[in-house]
């Protein structure tokens, strides 16, 4: 074995294996050149990782990789030099997932993609956040989701009075319920099946369970599926908003976050320009409520349902293609657990009204992606599996973004956490618009939906929209219906 990282988690490493004498270290690999020619236990440090292909010859049979604090770029290096050597590598925990209990040093496992793009550490108070949530009541609506399944399991741990999910896939609350009263016995678990755009299951959620606190994560976010069916996206990411947050509003509830998407500036996608409403109109509420609205935008998930993840591996363990819109097109891309914790964070960090956004670190390429994927499942790109370029799909962009141009941003005090100062609309004119939205998806008025869509968000740019004037909201809300 040799051993990649001669620091402190190499060190332990060594131990372990040698304690449970399952392998025999031969060397270490590291970048410091101080440690060249010494010895950590007995095993020599042989030389840098950039000569890893040559030095991997040494009568080594497989590489570990123990750098548990590298960073995206670091470990994209050090995988490309051991997929170079042609040995078969295996890499130890990260410092994240061994500090949370979910791992212990010693424990060897595969490279995954989730180790090539997120790996930075994520800094938070978790004080602040344990004293905003422990003792509350706590509703998650589509909590059996990806991210709102994620959240539930990290409000249960800070000890929450309660927590309550509401989801419309009985299936998902079926199995988040399983997992939850498994991993938490003692918490107080309310699964309720429904409609968040209901507004008679949100009534009685309000009256009967009384959250403090509301993850609004329930949502479509499929784009191109929804690109032609823009009434269902707008009933439910934008009526189904509206109805959730007036009834927070009415029953008093402290907090209510809404989980938003990097696809809702400069949308150009109705999934996004939903979203985009759906952050209109909770800022909006929020000046004129005693609740904190709050809205959290963020891109890509690594492996949540939908996701390019999830979709590659299935195409690689069928033997490919791999399919891929266009060669330049990138994502930003961050782990679920971190996400949900820059959540919690930011609602913590909220007074009302705010948006933030979370930082993604760099855009990755999808072609990368695939390309590691396959590599990482020990084949060869273009060889054993192809990747083939099928064209952007309806609603596409080739690459997301953060912020709106007219959006200026600033620091939160968390390195991770942008607060995004956006442009007010009127709210007489804002609740005629949602008027004429609604009846719109009471008619399943396609078109109606789309020329309500592009007056509530005038950058949406779409090409099912050219049918009807395009016009400002001002000019909607006072034409006869």
């Amino acid at each position: 074995m040799l051993i990649l990282g001669a620091g402190r988690a190499g060190e332990n490493l060594v131990r372990e294996i040698r304690r449970e004498n399952l392998y025999r270290p031969v060397g270490f690999v590291d970048d410091n050149r101080a440690l060249r020619g010494t010895k950590i236990h007995g095993v020599p440090v042989i030389g840098p990782i950039e000569e890893l292909p040559d030095l991997a010859e040494v009568a080594a049979d497989m590489l570990v990789i123990a750098v548990p604090s590298a960073n995206n770029q670091q470990m994209q290096r050090i995988v490309t030099l051991c997929e170079a050597s042609n040995l078969p590598f295996r890499t130890i925990p990260r410092l994240q997932d061994v500090v949370e209990g979910r791992s212990s040093f010693n424990e060897l496992k595969e490279v995954a993609i989730e180790d090539l793009l997120g790996r930075d550490p994520v800094s938070l108070d978790w004080t602040a956040i344990r004293t905003g949530l422990a003792g509350k009541r706590v509703l998650v609506t589509g909590g059996g989701g990806s991210i709102g399944a994620e959240l539930c399991r990290q409000v249960a741990r800070l000890g929450c009075d309660s927590l309550t999910v509401l989801e419309l896939s009985e299936y998902n609350l079926y199995r988040i319920e399983q997992e939850l009263r498994g991993e938490f016995p003692e918490l107080v678990f309310n699964p309720v099946l429904g409609d968040c755009g209901d507004a008679a299951t949100c009534e009685r959620v309000f009256t009967e369970l009384r959250p403090h606190a509301v993850f609004h994560a329930a949502a479509f976010k499929h784009v191109p599926l929804l690109q032609s069916q823009a009434r269902e996206a707008l009933r439910n990411n934008l009526c189904g908003t509206q109805t959730l947050a007036m009834t927070a509003d009415r029953h008093g509830v402290d907090n209510f976050v809404l989980i938003s998407t990097d696809k809702a500036v400069n949308p150009s996608s109705v999934m996004g320009a939903t979203k985009r409403a759906a952050e209109v109109f909770c800022q909006a509420l929020s000046l004129r409520s005693r609740t904190h609205f709050i809205t959290v935008r963020f891109g890509n998930v690594l492996d949540s349902a939908g996701s390019v993840v999830p979709l590659f591996r299935e195409q690689i363990r069928r033997g490919g293609p791999v399919t891929v819109t266009h060669p330049e097109i990138t994502r930003y891309f961050m782990t679920i657990p971190e996400a949900c914790q820059l959540i919690l964070q930011a609602a913590v960090l909220g007074k009302g009204g705010e948006i933030f956004a979370l930082d993604m670190g760099e855009p990755v390429k999808i072609s990368y992606l695939a390309e590691q994927m396959i590599l990482l499942a020990g084949k060869v790109p273009g060889k054993e599996i192809q990747i083939v370029y099928t064209g952007l799909r309806p609603g596409e962009k080739l690459f997301e973004e953060l912020f709106h141009e007219q959006e200026d941003y600033e620091s939160t005090g968390h390195r991770k956490i942008f607060l995004a100062q956006s442009r007010e609309v009127p709210w007489t004119e804002l609740v005629q618009m949602l008027n004429r939205a609604d009846a719109a998806v009471r008619r399943f008025d396609e078109a109606e939906c789309l020329r309500c869509l592009r007056a509530l968000v005038p950058e949406f740019e779409n090409e099912r929209a050219e049918t009807g004037e395009v016009v400002s909201i001002h000019k909607l809300t006072h034409a006869n219906p």
